[in-house]
């Protein structure tokens, strides 16, 4: 598909005598000091805003920089920590270890960002541009669907006990799907088979094309608006409501056996229940965190694809970008902090931290029937 002409600087762009009044007037305009055969790949509707200020791409640089020095260093943790320790290899810590990956990989592309923000563009052009776009596509859709995972494996855990937790082999399965499903349409704009990625903003980011006029575009926004947000909430919610349901009927069965019983409450004892809603609250916890951070930037696309373009300034489009990096970067904390059995391990490795406290113990003696079983029923 060769749509490299609908970027080109056109008539289309020349006509309102934006760039000719920056021109005339010696106002830089935005990517007037990039090569201007990348500038092809830049839709018309950028380049009619002036240049940013320096100091603004310092600021964002800055910004992504501590982003990515706490981000990376998260999500490593979780990830070292679940390989290197073996009574945390279940399959319910399998999806987080999971999500921290997708969220490293985000982590992984902000170095670019930051080099970018220096040179104020793109500095390897369009095959860095696209590099960008894919890696942000595998991990943005890649963590929508390993949270839908997280969802549904809380779902089964809590709802059934016994019968329904999952094996580490069905959990591998699952995670292998949550790779596959962000393939598609993280490929598909990478060799322009449909649609691109192209820069957006101050021109120092990239994703997939939502600027580009036609019915292919459309097409393509709504399509991968659906595939990577629309689809995997509903599964969240719809786990996440039956889990709801579920706890809501078992403290109701509690109260009336302790009823028949002429007890005060049978619920005391229960610790393995009470562990596994302490751990369906963590992940309740970060799937709220990314409903956060995409949801801004599911809403810049729709409006670039079918609304009032003149909201979409290079600095308002650059805003949403930055919740979802940052959701990528503490999503790590908040499980971490949350978990008492990461809690503790990251403090064997890391003292310097100081996240593991003495309140901590208690808790942790409540999720070790919760492991235990768990462990019992991959090797059974």
């Amino acid at each position: 598909m060769n749509i490299t002409n609908s970027f080109s600087p056109s008539a289309e762009f020349l006509r309102g005598g934006v760039l000719k009044a920056q021109i005339d007037t010696g106002n830089d305009f935005l990517g007037s000091s990039i090569d201007e055969s990348y500038m092809d790949y830049v839709h018309p509707h950028w380049r009619q805003y002036q240049a940013p200020e320096p100091y603004q791409h310092f600021l964002l640089g800055l910004a992504y920089f501590v982003i990515l020095v706490v981000g990376m260093l998260g999500n490593m943790l979780v990830i070292v920590t679940f390989f290197t320790t073996k009574s945390l290899q279940s399959p319910s810590n399998a999806f987080v270890a999971n999500l921290a990956i997708f969220d490293a990989l985000m982590m992984s592309k902000l170095p670019l960002f930051v080099v970018n923000s220096v040179v104020e563009g793109q500095l390897f052009g369009k095959i860095g541009c696209d590099i960008y776009g894919l890696i942000g596509s595998y991990s943005g859709m890649g963590a929508a669907v390993t949270n839908a995972a997280i969802a549904f494996d809380r779902y089964r855990t809590i709802a059934f006990p016994l019968d329904g937790r999952l094996g580490m082999k069905a959990a591998i399965g699952l995670i292998i799907f949550t790779w596959l499903w962000a393939t598609p349409f993280s490929i598909l704009p990478f060799f322009e088979v449909w649609s691109r990625f192209a820069p957006e903003g101050y021109l120092t980011t990239c994703s997939f094309d939502y600027m580009t006029e036609g019915k292919s575009t459309q097409l393509f926004t709504m399509t991968i608006f659906s595939w990577a947000y629309v689809f995997p909430l509903l599964l969240i919610a719809m786990f996440y409501s039956k889990i709801l349901s579920h706890v809501r009927e078992h403290e109701k069965m509690l109260k009336e056996q302790a009823r028949r019983m002429n007890v005060k409450s049978l619920s005391q004892g229960d610790n393995e229940k009470s562990a596994e809603i302490r751990i369906a609250k963590v992940a309740i916890s970060i799937v709220f965190l990314f409903i956060c951070g995409w949801t801004p930037y599911a809403l810049v696309a729709l409006i670039g694809c079918f609304g009032d373009r003149t909201l979409m300034t290079p600095t308002f489009s650059m805003f949403p970008a930055i919740a979802c990096k940052t959701v990528a970067c503490i999503d790590p904390w908040i499980y971490a902090i949350n978990h008492p059995r990461f809690r503790a391990e990251i403090q064997k490795k890391v003292p310097w931290l100081c996240i593991y406290s003495n309140d901590a113990k208690s808790s942790d003696n409540r999720s070790t029937v919760s492991d235990v079983s768990e462990v019992k029923s991959e090797t059974a």
